[in-house]
């Protein structure tokens, strides 16, 4: 019985590990493609 409790809790604290390491992992830096791209413009002559 004792074996189900420490399973129980190992999974419950699992869960909460995972949770708070997603809520408060580092927001993405804004990449360069959000950015408003120039015209390009053709080499050929």
């Amino acid at each position: 019985m004792w074996i189900l409790m420490i399973e129980a809790c190992v999974a419950f604290f699992l869960l909460v590990f995972i949770v708070w390491w997603t809520m408060y992992a580092p927001k993405p830096k804004p990449r360069d493609e959000d950015k408003p791209a120039e015209p390009q413009r053709d080499e050929q002559n």
